[in-house]
């Protein structure tokens, strides 16, 4: 490994232990059973999402910062070393178990692998770092034996909650840091977003809290995961929570809201319950969501795209010169079309087989793919026939592109030798619909195969 390479190395793990030590000493300001334990813990979920991005090799970041936490709170040096231990083997046992099983960091891309992160990293790791926390505690004397499982429900359901909450938070954002929202996007955003603080403000806070106390008012949130779910996805579902659990943790502990009792931890272990429920329901409805719009995307996608050449087809290409037509009566400008049929197909087919064929109609749909700019058609028109729409192009500069590709097609060192008929019509000198369009680029195109002229492109 090089020296800059350790260096770049030893700066991120220094800021990721940082990062864990800060976050750590603020959540242990909620703890109430005993100095180490809280029932909110985002440093798991610091640590499992550092490990999954950046690898196991980070395990030393989360070792000292869990180990610097711990020697400042309470317990010996022994006691913190074997937290510290706990919380590291809770990390590198969740990303290993995630990775292995879960997608990795692409986890929450799919119900099951959601789930299955859920078990791995929210139920089955997280018991590690409690029951080495504890422990190391209870021999050392810090921690009554006789709340050995109330101290470690607390530990296990923080770590769990924090592992639920903040991975998530963490994976999906650092993958897609910058939204690509429409104008109409962000104005729903920021109204989903004022309306989420307004309501967990009002459920969280202390104006309503005698009419709310013991209420189940708390699933007046869940409106807003879904909305954020369905209209956005798994990375603004995410935050949604997150901004959700700040504001909720905060009032609980303030003794506000459906799941105040008159102890806090209590308190809080309930919310942790009810979050990491609720944000493994809205990550699985995000995800499904997605991907039922992906499958939507891509059936749209097949149905205008042909199959072989990867070109749009016949309808994409009526609807396209329906679209130009339409700009011509706003802009004035006219646009051309090319018709081009491949020369010889059946001889290909006949001489060289049926690959060979298939591959000569994906050169030239490739020649014209080079030939077009990003506001041009290139299709299939059907069989062994193209078109492509030059938007607001005349009808000479048209036929310089025909040029171009007839002879483009005829350099082609590619065996066997291929050549295309090009017919080239505009619009509205040679038609005022679609169908007359077509029909006078037609017959320039099979006036040029008469004509036996393969290099012109004939009005």
């Amino acid at each position: 490994m090089t020296r800059p390479k350790v260096s770049k190395d030893l700066l991120i793990g220094i800021a990721i232990c940082a990062v864990y030590i800060v976050a750590a000493k603020l959540s242990l300001r909620l703890a109430s059973v005993h100095p180490s334990a809280t029932p909110v813990w985002p440093p798991t979920g610091i640590a499992i999402a550092t490990l999954l991005v950046l690898g196991t090799r980070f395990w030393p970041a989360i070792l000292i910062g869990a180990f610097v936490v711990n020697a400042t709170t309470a317990g010996s040096p022994l006691t913190s070393l074997g937290i510290a231990t706990g919380n590291t083997l809770e990390a590198v046992l969740a990303a290993y178990l995630v990775n292995r099983f879960a997608n990795g960091r692409h986890a929450f891309e799919k119900t099951w692998d959601i789930l299955r992160f859920g078990l791995y990293a929210g139920i089955l790791s997280t018991a590690v770092a409690a029951t080495f926390g504890v422990t190391s505690l209870s021999l050392g004397g810090f921690a009554d034996w006789n709340q050995y499982w109330l101290i470690w429900r607390t530990w296990w359901l923080g770590d769990g909650a924090g592992a639920l909450v903040f991975t998530p938070l963490l994976l999906l954002w650092i993958a897609n840091p910058r939204p690509k929202w429409t104008e109409r996007q962000w104005l729903e955003a920021a109204v989903l977003l004022g309306m989420l603080l307004l309501t967990a403000g009002i459920v969280y806070g202390p104006v309503f809290h005698t009419q709310m106390r013991n209420d189940p008012w708390t699933f007046l949130c869940t409106p807003f995961f879904v909305w954020a779910a369905f209209r956005f996805g798994q990375r603004e579902s995410s935050a949604v929570i997150f901004i959700f659990c700040v504001i909720a943790s905060i009032g609980t502990k303030l003794g506000y809201g459906p799941f105040a009792r008159s102890s806090p931890n209590d308190s809080l272990l309930l919310l942790q319950c009810f979050l990491g429920v609720k944000v493994v329901m809205t990550l699985v409805f995000a995800a499904e969501v997605s991907e039922r719009r992906r499958q939507e995307e891509h059936t749209k996608l097949l149905s205008v795209t042909d199959p072989l050449t990867g070109l749009p087809n016949y309808r994409l290409l009526l609807e396209r010169m329906d679209a130009e037509i339409k700009r011509y009566g706003r802009t004035g400008r006219p646009f051309s079309i090319l018709l081009l049929d491949l020369d010889g197909l059946k001889r290909i087919n006949d001489a060289f087989g049926h690959i060979a064929g298939s591959r000569a109609l994906c050169r030239v749909a490739e020649v014209l793919r080079l030939h077009c700019r990003e506001v041009d058609t290139p299709a299939r028109y059907g069989g062994d026939e193209f078109a492509l729409i030059l938007p607001e192009t005349p009808f000479e500069q048209a036929c310089q592109v025909a040029e171009r590709i007839s002879e483009r097609l005829a350099n082609d060192p590619e065996a066997p030798r291929i050549s295309a008929s090009v017919g080239v019509a505009e619009y509205p000198n040679d038609g005022h619909t679609v169908e007359h369009i077509l029909c006078a680029a037609d017959e320039a195109l099979y006036s040029q195969k008469h004509k036996r002229q393969p290099s012109s492109a004939l009005r």
